[in-house]
């Protein structure tokens, strides 16, 4: 309705300017060849009847009434001045045309009648003007009769044309905003719908882990199934592992490039059944079956089943794996939409709320801190009482500068497709740890496979915050950070020697509810505990059944054992600057006040 209201105004003023100049092109034509009299008579007439359309050109009633006497006047003003020279005729145009265009309208905001009374409004006013005029034929003289017939359908045709374009223009421009539109008409209902479903369901019912960890335990009832997972699409022409079941660590072939069952079964959508390993660390002979998860003539993702029993999978199993299988693919490619269009939405909201802190409250700072830098530069010089305070309140507004700072690099950091999550989070660790003066150790160990965008997010969030709830609460000096991903498996934990969960201030316990909500969002279990002799672990665990058989012991945080690994195998590299290049203002100003820090 929005678009056809500024349609509207778009054409009123063209319609209006159409109408003065007809006006005054039938004033003129009246003047030279009936007179003052006469053409100011029957204009004024005109000009009476035309008031409606022209002041109220949506009533229902007085805009098409006005019409009609339109329409009337230029009949019975013809006709009273003789039939020729037909000086009222041109204006038709008037009347037809901006019925014309009124009829177009199919906003559908209406009722059904004033719908059906604009559509016949058109042709009633035609037939009313073709009716009217040519009537009166035989009353003009025989030798006049021919150019009056000539002159009454030359204006006839000339009102059906203007009527015509109108039309066209009306329904072109509806059809073009209805076209532009339609993508979010689509989107909303679609979104909508999602909405209703989501609200109606429990919430497990839309997790892709969950779904995904049903299908594997259904597929594992299969006789001889030694090995089973989940894959689904991701960046890169890649699959992710979304759940599995073994016994003990299993390398999934992540690309299906690599592996022809894995590609056939993808791009072909049947079954596909051999001996060749699902795995890289698979050893011996195996019988491998991939069923695809087909919703829609769309492939969602592949379950991949393995037995070390070469002549497992007959046609009996591939048969039973379909059935076990089958309805499963349509709820798992919903849970997936679900957590892409959240994730999407939760990126750019992060992104806006970045964009508004740093040209909002970030510049305002920046400023103030200048200010503060002017006033000190004109103190007197035995102002030192003024000068002290001004120098406190210029370290306040550099630490806030500094935080905003940190902020903005946490609203701004994601997974790289390419990097992956422990990447992510070492780049993180080792910019904060720069910054704050604290001596970061790392143990990284993720492999080729991905976890799923939204998991991986969620997990970065969360070591995000327990590393910065170590910067700006536990007043610690190391930090440890370990990262082990092995999809389904993943283990963080970020563990700090500072002053314990005793000192956490408020701010720093809302932080840890919200890891915990994380955590619960993505299944996973959260641990806070106390670190030995003095600091603080906080640990998320994802998919803890699927871990796989460790190939060493780990060492703790702060052993003998790690700082030998963390001299001989950390290697230093430069840290990522949080402000990049468009926050240089706030570096300077963040920068300039360090000294009184």
């Amino acid at each position: 309705m929005g678009d056809e209201a500024v349609l509207e105004r778009q054409w009123r003023l063209p319609a209006l300017a159409l109408r003065g100049v007809l006006f005054a092109l039938v004033a003129v034509f009246g003047w030279a060849s009936e007179g003052l009299a006469d053409a100011a008579t029957w204009c004024g007439i005109l000009a009476l009847a035309a008031l409606p359309g022209v002041v109220l050109p949506r009533h229902r009633l007085l805009a098409p009434a006005g019409q009609l006497a339109e329409v009337a006047v230029v009949v019975l003003g013809t006709l009273a001045t003789d039939g020729l020279p037909a000086w009222m005729l041109p204006y038709l145009i008037a009347p037809f045309a901006t019925a014309a265009f009124d009829a177009a309208d199919q906003t559908g905001d209406d009722d059904d009648r004033y719908a059906r009374l604009r559509t016949w409004v058109p042709p009633v006013l035609v037939a009313v003007a073709a009716v009217g005029l040519i009537a009166q034929t035989p009353r003009i003289s025989a030798y006049d009769r021919g150019t009056y017939v000539t002159t009454v359908a030359v204006a006839l045709a000339f009102g059906l044309a203007s009527a015509v374009g109108a039309w066209w223009l009306r329904r072109s421009r509806s059809s073009d905003m209805h076209h532009s539109q339609l993508p979010y008409a689509e989107a909303a209902a679609l979104l909508t719908q999602l909405r209703v479903v989501a609200r109606q369901l429990p919430g497990s019912t839309l997790d892709p882990g969950g779904i995904a960890t049903e299908i594997v335990d259904t597929a594992s009832r299969i006789p001889g199934v030694a090995r089973a997972a989940v894959l689904s699409a991701a960046s890169g022409r890649r699959l992710v592992v979304l759940a599995q079941l073994a016994d003990e660590r299993v390398d999934w072939e992540t690309s299906p490039q690599l592996n022809s069952l894995l590609a056939d079964a993808w791009a072909g959508q049947k079954p596909q059944a051999g001996q060749v390993p699902l795995s890289r660390s698979t050893q011996g002979p195996v019988a491998s079956l991939v069923i695809p998860l087909v919703a829609e003539g769309r492939t969602v993702g592949l379950v991949a089943i393995e037995s070390d029993d070469p002549a497992a999978f007959g046609p009996e199993a591939i048969t039973a794996a379909e059935d076990r299988t089958k309805g499963a693919a349509l709820r798992l490619e919903t849970a997936l939409l679900f957590e892409d269009v959240r994730s999407m939405a939760t990126t750019e909201e992060r992104q806006r709320l970045a964009r508004e802190i740093h040209d909002g409250i970030a510049q305002e700072l920046a400023m103030l801190g200048y200010g503060i830098d002017n006033a000190m530069a004109v103190l007197p010089a035995d102002a030192g009482e003024a000068k002290a305070e001004l120098e406190d309140l210029r370290s306040e507004v550099t630490r806030l500068v500094t935080e905003l700072r940190f902020s903005l690099f946490e609203l701004r950091s994601n997974v790289d497709r390419q990097g992956g999550l422990a990447s992510a989070i070492a780049d993180y660790a080792r910019t904060v740890g720069a910054s704050a003066g604290l001596r970061v150790h790392l143990s990284l160990d993720e492999g080729g496979a991905r976890l799923p965008a939204s998991t991986e997010a969620e997990l970065l969030r969360i070591a995000q915050e327990a590393i910065t709830n170590a910067r700006k609460h536990a007043r610690a000096e190391n930090l440890w950070v370990t990262c082990e991903v092995d999809p389904p498996y993943t283990r963080i934990e970020v563990t700090d020697d500072g002053q314990g969960l005793s000192g956490e201030a408020s701010e720093g316990r809302y932080g840890l509810a919200i890891m915990s909500e994380r955590a619960e969002r993505i299944r996973g279990s959260l641990e806070i505990r106390p670190h030995q002799p003095h600091g603080t672990t906080v640990a998320v665990v994802l998919n803890a059944g699927a871990r796989p058989t460790p190939r060493a012991e780990t060492p703790r945080p702060g052993s003998a054992a790690w700082a030998a690994a963390d001299r001989t195998s950390r290697t230093e590299q430069p840290a990522r600057r949080p402000d990049r290049d468009d926050d240089l203002r706030l570096a300077s100003c963040a920068s300039s006040g360090r000294g009184s820090q």
